[in-house]
């Protein structure tokens, strides 16, 4: 009796383990789960045609590869996560070991037929995943990775500090809201958490935020819609260090040699090589800037320099032919006297070193006021010819007479010397004036410029 329980004992036990090995199969759930019986992949797999099928999606940005500003493109590497339901799927875990999903090729399963709206190219070169995850309630996943192409709306006004925001919109083409709704599987925190969390990036952007949300386009029929608003910050650390930075020095080294005095040939040489060094900048930022109908604020502000740059040294050039005119034309125009030497020089609150009064007077043509210093001769002379006549002169006397007339010519040269001297400080003067003139307005140029720089980049 013992040894006929003990047989049926043991042939019910490995009776059980076979049935749990075959049901414990992944063909036994296949079978069960009838795949070959449901309706093929070009049909929407509900029982009514009327039920709606709610399709789930979430993306995770993972990697801006490229952002091309003169095809305004976008290239972008995502995770992408589909969930829909088939009706004609389902299968009981406890009947076949808690398996409650399955991965398969699933050539037979219906997928949704997913469009992205700014798609600008057809990518082959994405992973092809071919798989399928399969639940027992019938719910059917899709993971799989994208490389995306698609339009994106670029504005560089504020190179290199720009922030970029591009959209991706994910939809059916074919099926109507009365068919197809589209829902955000995650809301915009919870993308947010994780495409921080799996973003990468090649050191030219950083990610800021991804904002999702789901909306309805009317184009004849309705069509349910989720889109991803990607916020991305260009790393402006490069073009700091290579453009900004240097660009400055030249600034700063051209307003310096404002300083270098007038006249010396020095400063139009060393202005003349600033204007070159900053050509050669400008030929870098032109290969770096990225090319857009609308020029950046730092290209336009490299422009106006450059234009003030080439402003001071005509500035130069005409300080330095005032200075030549001295050697020239001694006599300084009435009009440089009245405008520059008078009018812009109190303007600009330049001091001059003689009185104004005496720079406006017309110079005295008279024939005798050009004798008056040779009246004391004639006085001396007339009273030498009356003692001659009563006294003999001696040599003594004629000795004082000749050492006279030498001190008295000595004199006159003195004066001549000191009227030409008087208007070459005249022609000084003026070329000073001037060149306040045109350092003042480099100053105010060059300020507003920077004020405009900084505030378009701070806002």
């Amino acid at each position: 009796m013992t040894l006929h329980l003990t047989s049926l004992l043991l042939s019910a036990i490995l009776l059980g383990g076979v049935q749990c090995e075959r049901i414990c199969s992944f063909n036994d759930v296949l079978q069960n789960a009838s795949l070959g019986s449901i309706p093929g992949a070009g049909l929407r797999p509900v029982k009514d045609w009327r039920t709606i099928s709610h399709i789930y999606i979430d993306i995770t940005l993972y990697t801006i590869a490229k952002l091309d500003t003169s095809t305004q493109t976008l290239t972008s590497f995502v995770w992408l996560t589909l969930e829909w339901t088939n009706e004609y799927i389902s299968w009981n875990p406890n009947n076949f070991c808690d398996m409650k999903e399955f991965n398969t090729l699933g050539e037979s399963l219906w997928k949704p037929d997913l469009y992205i709206y700014q798609i600008t190219e057809v990518d082959d070169k994405s992973p092809v995943i071919p798989y399928f995850t399969v639940h027992y309630d019938g719910k059917v996943t899709l993971d799989k990775p994208l490389r995306i192409l698609s339009s994106c709306d670029v504005n560089i006004y504020k190179f290199p500090f720009d922030t970029q925001t591009c959209s991706l919109t994910f939809g059916s083409y074919i099926y109507t809201v009365k068919d197809i709704l589209m829902h955000p599987k995650l809301n915009s925190s919870e993308v947010d958490d994780k495409s921080f969390a799996a973003f990468v990036g090649k050191g030219d952007w950083n990610l800021i935020n991804v904002d999702v949300s789901e909306f309805e386009l009317t184009d004849g029929d309705v069509y349910s819609k989720v889109a991803y608003m990607i916020t991305i910050k260009r790393a402006p650390v490069v073009y700091v260090i290579n453009i900004i930075i240097p660009a400055c020095f030249m600034v700063l080294l051209d307003i310096a040699s404002m300083f270098i005095p007038v006249g010396s040939g020095e400063r139009l040489g060393f202005k003349v090589t600033v204007v070159l060094g900053f050509s050669v900048l400008l030929l870098i930022l032109n290969d770096m800037v990225p090319s857009s109908d609308s020029p950046p604020i730092l290209g336009i502000f490299c422009v106006v320099c450059l234009s003030v740059m080439v402003f001071s040294i005509i500035g130069s050039i005409l300080t330095n032919y005032m200075m030549t005119l001295s050697d020239t034309r001694p006599n300084v125009p009435n009009w440089v006297k009245t405008w520059i030497l008078k009018r812009l020089s109190r303007v600009l609150l330049f001091k001059l070193h003689k009185d104004e009064k005496d720079l406006v007077v017309l110079i005295d043509t008279d024939p005798n006021v050009g004798n008056t210093n040779n009246r004391p001769d004639m006085e001396l002379q007339k009273k030498t010819e009356e003692s001659d006549k009563e006294i003999k002169v001696t040599l003594e006397v004629r000795l004082l007479k000749r050492l006279l007339d030498v001190v008295l010519k000595i004199h006159k040269d003195l004066n001549l010397s000191k009227n030409e001297q008087d208007a070459k400080s005249e022609w000084y003067l003026a070329a000073l004036v001037v060149d306040r003139l045109m350092l003042i307005l480099y100053l105010i140029i060059i300020i507003i410029i920077f004020s405009i720089l900084i505030i378009v980049w701070a806002t």
